[in-house]
């Protein structure tokens, strides 16, 4: 967290993360390889050597990899598209002169691609740290206002450590001269 005198700004990672760039890999490669393999089955010979088609008949199996190789190369272009637009991405400005919370986020292209959420100082109640048990635990770290939902400061999706999440909901909790309210452990539904 980046402080100067009333001032502290927060910057938030968006999609553009090792992880993501690692997935979005794996599925294009997939894809392809189920989509060459169908095609493979439908001329009778082998596009590439690497991956062989000559016990796969076209019908239904050729059709039904070409099917998921299209797919996948659709969701792989959504994810290259996400990665280079870094949706997400963005950060948290905490201005104590001028009474105000900023969050800003960079979303998808159009109209409301820079996203804007305003809210007063005097509106935050607490900081509020929750951790999720189960097969995949994780910790959240969210911002209690008065008469509304909260607002959360940290992705569902990303984990934490305890250590982490501490300090993730310590430094806007002091700056902020609000109380955080502890960890209520509850299984995931």
């Amino acid at each position: 967290m980046n402080q100067q005198e009333g001032l502290s700004v927060e910057p938030v990672d968006g999609y553009r993360r090792a992880s993501h760039l690692f997935w979005a890999c794996v599925t294009l490669l997939g894809a392809l390889g189920f989509f060459l393999v169908g095609i493979s089955s439908y001329l009778g010979w082998d596009i590439t050597p690497l991956l062989p088609s000559q016990q796969i008949h076209f019908v239904p199996q050729g059709v039904v990899m070409s099917f998921y190789g299209i797919a996948g190369i659709f969701f792989s272009f959504y994810l290259w598209c996400t990665i280079s637009r870094n949706v997400g991405s963005g950060d948290d400005r905490y201005d104590r002169q001028a009474g105000v919370i900023t969050m800003s986020r960079w979303g998808f292209p159009g109209d409301s691609r820079r996203i804007h959420n305003r809210v007063p100082i005097e509106n935050v109640k607490a900081i509020r740290m929750e951790f999720l048990e189960g097969i995949y635990p994780r910790s959240v770290v969210s911002m209690r206002l008065e008469g509304q939902q909260s607002i959360p400061l940290t992705r569902p999706s990303e984990y934490q450590t305890l250590l982490d999440t501490e300090r993730r909901a310590a430094e806007p909790a002091r700056f902020l001269g609000v109380p955080i309210e502890g960890f209520d452990r509850r299984e995931r539904e």
